[in-house]
């Protein structure tokens, strides 16, 4: 069958290729999944090289109406089937005038919610809960540290190992989206705290994994979220955290100190500059909410409240004026 073929093709070859993360091929595999058994059960077991126009905007209508989704849950889909044609284009499974995603439109999405971030007081609060006097404290606080500290994501502080850190140079190596590296570096006070808990962990093996849990294994991705909301709800902080806030709230604070957004770009590992200029962005919110407690307002309607209830001249005439 021409759709297992392609897709085949698609999830076990060019994937690969674009050296994609085992959770985006996945993800592509099930949206894929997902539009073949709408063709199968819909549009008579069409093959994928006899889709038109039509039949894509029929599959937006039963997104939207059967399966609820929003313009965002929409543009992702259609995201990965114009990815997939262009793809059969370059792997001349199909003529490019029949590629029925060639000229599809996107989905103008809703607009984009800015992630709340947390206050200096309350990261204090969150740093200072754990009990140092234990090595998982000192494990914990560790792992705040270098989250908060660098804007490193979870799944990139879970993989770093001993050799990965430099103490010396305080830099600390990680691998981001895609498998891409990048060199992060660290203030002293990081290294310092970094430092304090490889000595109290004790020796382990190359590669092994910095961040061990109770059972001496690697601490996973989940396991450091876990750790970082456990640690939340012990600070009393009543907003929603995780490491991919601590990431967001790392780059608000540099931004509203004046860092450069390249800077700040080549420090979160992203590869366009648009996703990270809505730090930007946030920053302006912060300034209008900043400029909506001027007590302009009040002065305002005191002013208001003061003028006489008559009609006042379009302007005074010349002889008002100077005499």
């Amino acid at each position: 069958m021409k759709w297992n073929c392609w897709m085949t093709l698609y999830v076990g070859t060019f994937c690969p290729a674009q050296n994609l993360s085992s959770k985006s091929i996945a993800a592509y595999k099930a949206t894929l999944k997902m539009f073949r058994d709408y063709v199968q059960k819909k549009l008579r077991d069409k093959d994928p090289d006899e889709m038109a126009i039509r039949d894509i905007m029929e599959y937006i209508n039963y997104l939207r109406r059967e399966r609820n989704n929003g313009n965002a849950a929409v543009n992702r889909q259609m995201t990965i089937l114009r990815n997939f044609y262009k793809a059969m284009v370059a792997m001349n499974q199909l003529e490019p005038r029949n590629n029925p995603m060639a000229n599809f439109p996107k989905i103008k999405g809703a607009p984009r919610k800015f992630a709340e971030t947390l206050s200096n007081q309350e990261m204090s609060r969150l740093m200072d809960t754990p009990d140092i006097d234990t090595i998982l404290g000192l494990r914990d606080r560790a792992l705040l540290t270098i989250l908060y500290g660098t804007g490193i994501r979870a799944s990139e502080c879970s993989g770093i190992d001993d050799e990965d850190l430099d103490f010396q140079a305080r830099t600390v190596r990680v691998m981001g989206k895609g498998g891409h590296h990048r060199t992060v570096p660290m203030r002293e006070e990081i290294v310092r705290v970094l430092a304090q808990y490889r000595l109290v962990r004790g020796a382990v093996k190359c590669g092994s994994g910095f961040f061990r849990s109770r059972n001496g294994r690697r601490l996973s991705r989940y396991a450091i979220y876990e750790r970082v909301r456990t640690h939340a709800r012990r600070a009393h902080i009543r907003k929603k955290v995780s490491p991919h806030r601590l990431r967001h709230t790392f780059a608000t604070h540099l931004i509203r100190a004046g860092v450069q957004i390249e800077h700040l770009r080549d420090l979160l590992g992203h590869r366009l500059i648009t996703s990270t200029q809505i730090y930007v962005h946030m920053t302006a919110v912060d300034l209008r909410k900043a400029a909506e407690m001027h007590p302009i307002s009040k002065l305002i309607r005191k002013v208001a409240d003061l003028l006489p209830d008559v009609r006042l001249p379009f302007q005074k005439s010349p002889l008002q004026r100077f005499g």
